[in-house]
């Protein structure tokens, strides 16, 4: 039953998709419980949530921040400065807002405004992605009242009697793709006696799965496999050339991806927590590239969460040229292994996670 309650309620996280859309699926199911409810996200001034929220629907306002560099730049020196004018402007945002509580769904962004929130004592929550913890959900767990994970084992990093395991928010349209095939393939223009290859390197492109795919075109044409080929924004000058082969189709971006994931037979893609949680729900044969320049090496724990379960197999990004066409063959060429992927990585989906969450929410609301 849904409540006539104004609440305010205040939601930071950005950097990347993988924070943006967690944080915009909680929302939209608080305001489908709470429909006279006021949001408000806080973003980094400089990153796509300024863009990507307000395609949602919601209003955003910008912190001057930025993640802490591994190497020592003029950003790092830079960074004390940025934090400090973060958490006044966070202080200035609470005190306009009068928010009934605040919540976090991870990136630097999300630091100063949660810190505030919790200072103040604005019940907070925050919600940890990844199988290893971000520096600023690490740093905010003392001071929140609640963390919902998506992995065992993180009470190592947080206080256990915060914790709550609820898996990861994600798009709703992706519990029913089985059903969508036939619609799929004919919407991307594929041929039904084909196996199809989905790359997906994240919203902006992953050079190095490009540059991978492009040197085995000729391997995927000589074994009847076509390929929906998501490049990335940063990326599609270099290869919206190779649309022009008609087993090939290259995007820079791919708005409907539940039909994506649907004409898929074998994904191969990054190993952020999003994705993850994700391709758990689809239930397809996945290879993942994991990253290596994220915080913590955080990708290749992901995916060997799964692939030590027989649930995904994993190629480190310096392991490509030795291994990847051995091992795509096996998985091309056995009914079996495919079946065998789809079947375990499905035990790790998590379906209600954005409703588990949002009853957190309420939980701290109802206080």
């Amino acid at each position: 039953m849904t409540e006539n309650r104004a609440y305010k309620i205040i939601l930071s996280g950005g950097g990347t998709g993988g924070h943006i859309y967690p944080a915009v699926a909680i929302a939209n199911e608080l305001k489908r419980r709470f429909p006279e409810a006021k949001f408000l996200f806080v973003g980094a001034s400089d990153k796509m949530e300024m863009e990507k929220v307000p395609q949602a629907g919601y209003e955003i306002e910008g912190l001057w921040i930025s993640g802490i560099q591994r190497k020592l730049t003029l950003k790092n020196a830079m960074f004390p400065f940025k934090l400090l004018s973060s958490l006044l402007k966070s202080k200035k945002i609470l005190k306009r807002f009068k928010p009934d509580v605040a919540i976090g769904t991870g990136g630097f962004a999300s630091g100063p405004l949660l810190y505030a929130a919790a200072s103040k004592g604005i019940p907070s929550l925050i919600q940890e992605q990844n199988s290893y913890p971000g520096i600023t959900n690490k740093w905010l767990a003392k001071k929140v009242d609640k963390i919902c994970v998506a992995y065992d084992h993180l009470e190592r990093f947080f206080p256990e009697g915060k914790l709550i395991k609820t898996g990861n928010p994600v798009r709703q349209d992706l519990l029913d793709i089985d059903s969508k095939t036939l619609h799929a393939k004919d919407h991307f223009g594929l041929n039904h006696g084909k196996y199809t290859l989905l790359v997906l390197g994240g919203s902006l492109g992953a050079r190095r799965i490009n540059e991978l795919i492009e040197k085995e075109l000729d391997y995927f044409g000589g074994r009847n496999v076509q390929i929906i080929w998501q490049c990335g924004k940063l990326y599609q000058k270099t290869y919206r050339i190779y649309d022009d082969i008609n087993y090939v189709h290259v995007h820079p971006f791919i708005n409907t991806m539940d039909l994506a994931y649907a004409a898929a037979d074998i994904i191969i893609s990054r190993a952020g927590a999003i994705s993850v949680s994700e391709l758990c729900i689809v239930g397809k044969p996945v290879i993942f590239i994991p990253s290596p320049n994220v915080a913590e090496d955080h990708q290749t724990k992901n995916a060997e969460a799964l692939s030590s379960e027989n649930a995904a197999i994993v190629i480190k990004e310096e392991d490509l040229d030795v291994d990847f066409e051995s091992k795509f063959s096996q998985l091309l060429n056995s009914k079996e292994k495919r079946e065998q992927l789809s079947e375990n990585i499905k035990k790790f989906a998590m379906v209600n996670a954005t409703k588990e969450i949002v009853d957190q929410v309420e939980l701290l609301l109802k206080k």
